[in-house]
């Protein structure tokens, strides 16, 4: 696209498996390597595949594939050994609403039991007007799919969120943008009636009532009056790309108004959390009429500028906890969708977080995934490629010791 802008105890149990076949146990450095600065750090891509359609997300399957989200609603399956299959494993494009550049097939995950079910969960605007949609299917009975919820975005066709993942808790998270246009025209971002401009969390496990899903008892809105029981977190305006991290925590990538992009790190203590949209855009006050006394809002913990700049839209990554590189395990890679640069984003033991630009990702970087090792993958948008990334060390700046 020009720019991204404008439980059951079994399913619980299932998901461990999936996440220890696609993730190393070592959780950290010390399983490894010391950890380096990130100034001695620098991002290596291999083109790796060509010939995608404008891919815009992809997840990692326990057999070792990767699957491809395409813009239009086909999804492609790559495997390091075989490369890209030249025909889909889905086709889901007679649902999908792609009348904008930033409507279309947003999202796609597997569930925790896929190994048994052969079960996808996947997010897109719907036909026929742009609703965002939240659905799951067998991968390759598109006849089956079943919608589990939708919110209405039909004035706009940007800022869609997308994102869909399980936590490590079993509960599925989706993000959606605040409508679109700009400047929060339906000031959803802090209202807790609309689940525009919101992180959900959800039990797929089970279906309460009418619902096919069920509300976690500890989500932290659900006694407030007047709010969506499914929020997770608030205050964001089109968080397009986010990952949920092995300790839970969730790692979000906010798309800017044209100030500032930013990256939001959220613990799994901090349900409920305002991320200030649009309030603030990043840690500046964007609208003080959003502002309420007493609120507090989480800042984030990496921004950059957009205005004046080589940049336009944050693309939200992943934490590396692959094998490969030791020295790099920890860090939260991301990039933008306009200058490409490579964001390194790591937690100090301390407190607080370092940062550093570690190099460029190939052009118009939409989605980063990892594989059944943990190494991370790089889509590129327009020209339809996908990149393999590794790490490599590189000389301390001039005068350090």
């Amino acid at each position: 696209m020009v720019r991204w802008r404008c439980r059951t105890a079994a399913m619980t149990a299932g998901l461990l498996t999936l996440v220890s076949s696609v993730l190393p146990a070592a959780s950290g450095p010390a399983a490894g390597a010391a950890p380096v600065p990130l100034t001695e750090l620098t991002v290596v891509s291999e083109q790796v595949a060509f010939g995608l359609q404008r891919p815009v997300a992809i997840t990692g399957l326990p057999d070792g594939r990767m699957l491809i989200a395409e813009k239009d609603g086909t999804v492609r399956s790559y495997h390091p050994d075989t490369g890209l299959a030249a025909e889909p494993v889905l086709d889901l494009t007679a649902r999908i609403d792609t009348s904008d550049n930033e409507r279309g097939l947003l999202g796609i995950t597997p569930a925790p039991d896929f190994v048994r079910t052969g079960m996808l969960y996947v997010s897109y605007t719907s036909l026929p007007a742009g609703a965002l949609t939240l659905a799951r299917l067998p991968i390759g009975a598109p006849d089956r799919l079943q919608v589990l919820l939708t919110q209405e975005h039909a004035e706009y066709g940007n800022h869609n969120g997308g994102q869909v993942a399980f936590g490590r808790d079993g509960y599925l998270y989706w993000s959606t943008g605040d409508g679109g246009h700009a400047n929060d025209p339906f000031k959803s971002g802090q209202d807790l009636g609309t689940l525009l401009g919101k992180i959900v969390r959800i039990d797929v496990g089970r279906a309460c009532g009418a619902k096919p899903y069920c509300v976690p008892a500890g989500n932290p809105f659900v006694r407030k009056p007047g709010a969506r029981p499914e929020i997770w977190l608030y205050g964001l305006r089109n968080p397009w790309r986010f990952s949920v991290d092995v300790d839970n925590s969730l790692w979000i990538g906010d798309v800017g108004q044209g100030l500032i992009e930013e990256v939001n790190h959220i613990r799994p203590w901090q349900g409920g959390a305002n991320l200030g949209w649009s309030c603030k855009e990043g840690t500046p006050v964007f609208d003080p009429d959003q502002c309420r006394p007493g609120v507090r809002y989480v800042d984030p913990v990496f921004e950059y500028e957009h205005f004046m700049t080589e940049s336009c839209s944050v693309t939200g990554g992943v934490v590396y906890r692959g094998s490969r590189t030791p020295e790099a395990r920890g860090v939260y890679i991301a990039s933008d969708y306009c200058s490409t640069l490579a964001f390194a984003v790591r937690p100090q033991a301390g407190g607080g977080y370092e940062s550093a630009t570690i190099g460029r990702f190939p052009t118009q970087p939409t989605a980063f995934g990892v594989d059944v090792q943990g190494e991370l993958y790089v889509l590129s948008d327009l020209p339809g490629f996908l990149s393999r990334v590794r790490f490599e060390r590189v000389p301390p700046p001039a005068g350090r010791i």
